[in-house]
């Protein structure tokens, strides 16, 4: 599904080149569940916005389903994360006066979906995640682990084959964290691809495989 060949990415930060990736070399299957683990400044997120096509390498070649993403326009790139992928995030990224639904139909909207279409998907999305009895609430009314459903409805609602997920569990207390990981291990049963950025080693231990980073290289995997 994934096949990242000799990736490089380097920024300028003022007089500065920092060479966040190096050369990577990596290969998910279709179907995985890896997590990807390295000390701060090691390319984690770096490689994340490349995998999540919301950044383009420097040089190399990253397909995707067999499609060469690699130097896609930004509106090409677009399309792509809003058919295959979808994101979770630490800190949820939900809007504060929006109901769940309203939530994860949002991404529908863009998608150029009718509204029943929208309401349908994210309804059906919404009662995946546990949660079809809060689907007219608002953050503020729900938990930490239940905002966190909602951010993994939102990346239901497209039908994605690969989700993204950037520390997924950093913000929630040890038996919430438990609780979304075991929703990744069965969405992962259904066939979701699953790639969890985390520095947790109980979080890393559910996937499948790790890849360890380090100065934006892999080390281990």
């Amino acid at each position: 599904m994934i096949s990242l060949q000799n990736i490089t990415k380097s920024y300028e930060m003022g007089t500065q080149i920092v060479h966040a990736l190096r050369g990577i070399d990596l290969e998910v299957a279709d179907g995985e569940f890896i997590a990807i683990m390295g000390p701060s400044g090691s390319g984690k997120s770096t490689l994340m916005n490349i995998i999540g096509c919301l950044d383009a390498p420097n040089s190399g070649v990253y397909l995707l389903d067999e499609i060469d993403v690699s130097h896609m326009s930004d509106n090409e790139q677009a399309r792509i994360r809003n058919r295959r992928i979808g994101f979770v995030f630490q800190q949820f990224n939900l809007l504060a006066r929006t109901t769940a639904q309203k939530q994860v139909e949002l991404p529908l909207m863009y998608a150029g979906l009718s509204r029943k279409e929208r309401r349908e998907k994210a309804s059906a999305a919404l009662d995946k995640v546990g949660l079809d009895d809060r689907k007219d609430h608002k953050p503020d009314e729900l938990s930490g682990g239940q905002q966190q459903r909602v951010a993994i409805a939102r990346a239901l609602a497209v039908n994605p084959s690969l989700i993204l997920a950037d520390e997924p569990t950093g913000a929630l207390d040890t038996k919430t964290g438990v609780e979304i990981m075991d929703l990744f291990a069965e969405l992962n049963e259904n066939g979701i691809t699953i790639i969890i950025i985390t520095h947790e080693a109980e979080v890393a231990a559910r996937a499948q495989r790790s890849v360890w980073l380090r100065d934006g290289l892999i080390v281990e995997h």
